[in-house]
């Protein structure tokens, strides 16, 4: 992997060699993955249920009948945001349905109904017609990290091709103040989370397993406003 603001390292020769005897860090364990991916989930959930709520309390205060119009917005502002954000984790996080693979036509509304509620605009220019769920969970799960990527606003552009028998996937971010957190980028190179958001981190760790559960591969680079993702993945 290449960060070209952080992640470049050079060495030159020593008198003496350093010894470094600092025990690996121990893997996540499923329990424990879980546990972070559930509260990444309750977290994005919340905001939007307890909007629908305080739009309902505005609807039974009588003191604020003048407010019904703007109560009904946030409640139903609200609820496509909440059926947005379960919709994308179904399948980028969950279990989903049986099916194996998943139109990709699916896959962009499930990712422009999570951008719709964020500062950047989604590109999608995948041209694979479909993909198998390993590959469709990679591709949204990096797209969402793409989402986090431009926290200021920006463009996200997406693509995905089927070459031999990988799949393709990229995702391109250009926008002022684009960047990973330590978090993320502890996640993405599949290490514990070090500093910074658990909930930043849950989500590109857990996108690394899936790559690397089906023998695939996984980079990143960051550049000046620009921050760019791959990922290859079997058909």
């Amino acid at each position: 992997m290449t960060d070209q603001t952080t992640s470049t390292i050079t060495s030159e020769p020593a008198d003496e060699p350093v010894l470094l005897d600092t025990p690996p860090a121990e893997p996540v364990g499923a329990a424990e993955l879980a546990a972070h991916l559930a509260a990444r989930m309750c977290h994005d959930y919340i905001s939007p249920a307890g909007a629908i709520i305080s739009g309902l309390d505005l609807l039974e205060d009588p003191s604020a009948q003048d407010m019904r119009e703007e109560a009904m917005n946030l409640i139903a502002s609200s609820a496509k945001k909440l059926v947005d954000h379960l919709a994308f984790d179904r399948v980028a996080l969950g279990s989903s349905t049986a099916a194996e693979t998943f139109d990709t036509r699916a896959l962009e509304t499930l990712a422009q109904g999570v951008f719709a509620h964020g500062r950047a605009q989604l590109v999608w220019s995948v041209e694979a017609p479909s993909l198998t769920k390993p590959a469709a969970r990679a591709l949204l799960n990096l797209t969402q990290v793409g989402l986090g990527a431009l926290p200021t606003g920006g463009v996200a552009t997406v693509t995905a091709r089927v070459e031999g028998d990988t799949v393709q996937i990229a995702v391109d971010c250009e926008g002022a103040r684009a960047r990973l957190r330590p978090a993320v980028v502890d996640g993405l190179e599949g290490r514990r989370l070090g500093e910074g958001l658990a909930g930043l981190w849950v989500q590109a760790y857990y996108l690394r397993q899936i790559v690397d559960s089906v023998g695939g591969t996984l980079d990143f680079e960051v550049g000046e406003e620009q921050v760019s993702f791959k990922a290859t993945v079997p058909v």
